[in-house]
């Protein structure tokens, strides 16, 4: 039996005595230090999610979620709070889903007339069911994304290349993409899985790197521009990346880096293969057109941070262009559906990708009911 790390306390709900708090592992700190960060409001989850100490579609969700919850918990105004979290970062749509979700059972409790504190209650409730949920979404992504792998490249072991980070760091459970490379690798499959370093904030090397050393999977660090070799060599099987939002046409917008990505895999007939639950699947966005990119502060290109000095406006790092060069800073980009060869979501694979399969997969999703 293989050594099985202990799973990764990101985020959780605890209740000292002077009152609840949501406290998160600090990504900006890895991977040098595993420290705890505890929000006692908003205003203080809010930050965390600018400078990145919280990040990645599902868990934002999550975290938007608990954060309405604490808003009720500690008596504060709930659509003030909704506000503030709801445009803390404007290109990850499960962060609003998380929120909205939340909310609404915030005041279909309130509206009943039960109270303060019942309506508290039940924004907790939605909060920790919306977490469980994610965790189950992780575990079937894994599945499906293992089982279209075998699909397209059966009986053999795989060297897989991921964008960006996508494990437990996350996600409620172990992930998006990175869940299934994991179950892969679990199955004695996996030959090494190449990690793209991910400019401008390295979270392929410190976060990726990190869950894969944590997991004792095979792998290699490799910069953003060193991918093309890779393919040119044959050493590539298929692309896994997750995604922080996917519009009606199966447009996906994910960490910078990965549209040059699926060029390449297209170009070397590489399977390229989006991960993410259908939560991340905005069907009022119509195309990759409408989605709205995040632009970060162009100090995180003409100066190199420690993961400490990350900020929410860039600044206070060494720095490497000349002073007052104008920098170019998108945190996403934007993959069209054609290059795309498969999306899975815990409700299964579409491939081809068309608006016609995304919105079945969602509607499907939304059939679900908890009995």
């Amino acid at each position: 039996m293989g050594f099985e790390p202990s799973a990764l306390s990101v985020l959780r709900w605890d209740e000292p005595p002077e009152g609840p708090v949501l406290v998160l592992l600090d990504q900006t700190r890895l991977p040098a230090e595993e420290v705890e960060l505890v929000c006692t409001d908003v205003p203080a989850l809010v930050r965390a999610i600018q400078t990145l100490a919280v990040r990645g579609a599902p868990l934002l969700g999550i975290a938007g979620g608990y954060g309405v919850a604490l808003a009720a918990a500690r008596g504060f105004d709930v659509a003030e709070a909704a506000g503030l979290l709801e445009g803390a970062r404007p290109t990850a749509v499960n962060l609003g889903y998380g929120v909205r979700r939340v909310a609404a059972a915030y005041w279909a409790a309130s509206g009943k007339g039960e109270g303060d504190e019942a309506a508290a209650a039940a924004a907790l409730a939605e909060a920790r069911a919306l977490h469980r949920e994610d965790a189950q979404a992780s575990r079937r992504m894994a599945e499906y994304g293992q089982a279209l792998l075998e699909e397209l490249l059966p009986g053999r072991a795989y060297q897989l290349l991921t964008h960006c980070n996508t494990g437990a760091l996350v996600s409620g459970g172990e992930g998006t993409a990175f869940a299934v490379a994991l179950r892969v690798h679990r199955q004695g499959r996996l030959r090494r899985l190449w990690v793209d370093e991910t400019r401008p904030l390295l979270q392929g090397a410190r976060l990726t790197a990190y869950e894969a050393a944590r997991n004792g999977l095979a792998y290699s660090l490799l910069t953003d521009n060193a991918a093309g070799s890779l393919f040119a060599a044959g050493e590539v099987d298929a692309v896994l990346i997750g995604a922080d939002r996917i519009a009606a046409d199966g447009s996906v917008a994910n960490k910078v880096g990965s549209y040059p990505l699926a060029v390449l895999a297209k170009y070397h007939h590489v399977p390229f293969i989006v991960v993410a639950p259908t939560t991340t699947v905005d069907l009022e966005t119509p195309d990759g057109t409408s989605i709205i990119v995040e632009q970060r502060s162009g100090q995180e290109v003409t100066e190199l941070t420690s993961p400490q000095g990350v900020s929410a406006i860039g600044g206070g790092g060494i720095v490497v262009a000349p002073l007052g060069a104008p920098a170019y800073n998108p945190a996403f980009d934007v993959t069209p559906p054609e290059l795309i060869t498969a999306i899975v979501t815990e409700e299964g694979a579409i491939s081809p990708v068309t608006g016609v399969g995304l919105a079945e997969l969602c509607a499907r999703s939304s059939q679900v009911t908890i009995s």
